[in-house]
């Protein structure tokens, strides 16, 4: 799809062309991107705040990325991947955010990058793709993230490395029901999340590239859960694993 620069800014996106870089990094809170931007990114400027939706472009290792917040859910991150894809004509976008294992083998803090995202959701009926399409990431943006995710690991000791399928619910707190917990472990999911199956889409129907990258913040099988205090430190894996992956 070509650029229609007559649709920038959008309603939800004020930066202009410019100030988007051509990968993006996308967590779901907006105090995330601000701590991402923050943390690791050299002079970062903040380029969209249109409902609290943060944006940040700056660079990384020399080079320039943005890391902007997608809200929660399937119509919040549908809506940002859409227009940043098709109106700012975006390269990739990179997901950052957690997910809620229902695999035993898969531990608090492991770092999760999804191969295969499924979906409860109709989201997928009003897309013009394939009746057999199933949301998955970019092959060659996945094998680079797992191969940097491997040299991150080196220095973080304790957390693991798992290339699995997620679901992306629609209904948050449907997951509380066991019969479905059953059923999607005899799919072979391994973690349950709100957006990666959107993201995956909107990249296929645009034509780009997307990858959706998640630190396991709970076992909702054990109860498990990630201590607040420790969420900086623990996304650290994922977040430089994304970074690198955007710009190597």
């Amino acid at each position: 799809m070509s650029l229609d620069l007559t649709r920038i800014p959008t309603p939800h996106i004020s930066a202009s062309k410019e100030e988007i870089a051509d990968v993006v990094l996308m967590p779901g809170d907006p105090l995330r991107s601000k701590y991402i931007a923050g943390t690791y990114l050299e002079e970062p400027v903040l380029v969209n705040n249109i409902r609290g939706v943060q944006g940040y472009t700056g660079t990384f290792e020399g080079k320039k990325v943005t890391v902007m917040a997608s809200g929660i859910g399937i119509p919040s991150i549908s809506l940002y991947t859409y227009e940043l894809f098709n109106f700012y004509d975006v390269d990739a976008i990179i997901r950052v955010g957690t997910a809620g294992s229902i695999n035993p083998e898969m531990k608090v803090g492991d770092l999760l990058l999804a191969h295969t995202a499924l979906t409860d959701s109709d989201f997928l009926k009003h897309f013009r793709l394939p009746e057999d399409y199933v949301p998955q990431p970019d092959e060659a943006l996945l094998r680079k993230a797992v191969g940097i995710a491997e040299e991150e690991l080196q220095k973080k000791e304790g957390s693991r490395i798992h290339n699995g399928i997620v679901l992306t619910e629609e209904i948050y707190y449907a997951q509380e029901d066991g019969d479905m917990i059953g059923y999607w472990t005899e799919c072979g999911v391994d973690a349950f999340e709100m957006e990666a199956a959107a993201l995956y889409a909107n990249a296929a129907q645009a034509g780009k590239k997307s990858l959706a990258v998640f630190t396991v913040s709970n076992n909702i099988l054990t109860g498990e859960e990630m201590d607040p205090k420790d969420r900086e430190t623990a996304l650290d894996l994922m977040i430089r694993t994304a970074l690198r992956t955007a710009v190597e």
